[in-house]
This record gives C-alpha cells, sequence and structure tokens, in this order.
C-alpha cells in the first residue's frame, strides 16, 4: 500500500455551541490540515496520487472556510464547528475529488490541529 500526505492551513473564527467554558465564546485559530491518502498501485508515472491536484482540491475546500467564521456557513450553521467536524468535513469534500484520480485512492485519514499541541482526526 502506498500513502501520500499534504497539509494546508487556513484561518478563521467560530464558537463552539453547548460548550460550556471559554470556547463558546467567539475565538480565532490558525487551523493546519493534513490529508492521508492510500492505494495499492501507481498512475504510469509512477505517481499514487499528484501533489499539486492534491493541494489545489485542498485549496478548493479551504477556500470556502478561510477568514470567515464558521459558524455562520454550510454545515457549521446546524452542525458544531469543533475540529472532529471540521476534519469530517475535509474527509467528505476531498473525498468527492478523488473519485476522478487516475489510480483508485481512498482517504486514509484527515487531522486538523487548532493548535499546535492539539488536533481531531476522522477516519472511515
Amino acid at each position: 500500500m502506498f500513502e501520500v500526505s499534504v497539509e494546508q492551513t487556513f484561518a478563521a473564527g467560530h464558537a463552539l455551541r453547548n460548550y460550556k467554558g471559554a470556547c463558546e465564546n467567539v475565538h480565532g485559530h490558525n487551523f493546519k490540515v493534513q490529508v492521508t491518502i492510500e492505494g495499492a498501485r501507481l498512475d504510469d508515472t509512477g505517481m499514487l496520487v499528484d501533489f499539486l491536484d492534491l493541494k489545489q482540491s485542498m485549496r478548493d475546500v479551504i477556500s470556502r472556510l478561510d477568514h470567515v467564521f464558521l459558524n455562520d456557513i454550510s454545515p457549521f450553521d446546524v452542525k458544531n464547528p469543533s475540529a472532529e467536524n471540521i476534519a469530517e468535513y475535509f474527509f467528505q469534500e476531498l473525498d468527492r475529488r478523488l473519485a476522478k484520480n487516475p489510480v483508485p485512492v481512498q482517504i486514509r485519514e484527515v487531522r486538523v490541529w487548532e493548535t499546535e499541541i492539539q488536533s481531531a482526526a476522522y477516519r472511515r
């Protein structure tokens, strides 16, 4: 099995609903997102996925989230904008985009850091 990982960052604000503590108030993070892709075979150029394509897909997802208040945009206007839910959102959005990859791949994990020392991950 082959594996490829890339990371991107974005800045956004949020407030956690139904949470008792400081994070129920509006605050922001410089989020880091890492996506790890896996697959059993490589394409004709010897790549699982083109790093440039994967980074562009991540930038496409990030463009909706960067420098916004997450609670105001779908799905986070209903779903709590926790690191766990943000990781799941990236997973779902990138999974659709990766269906077009020349060789079959799947997302192994999406990890989202709110700070340098705390992160949450989503995988199937």
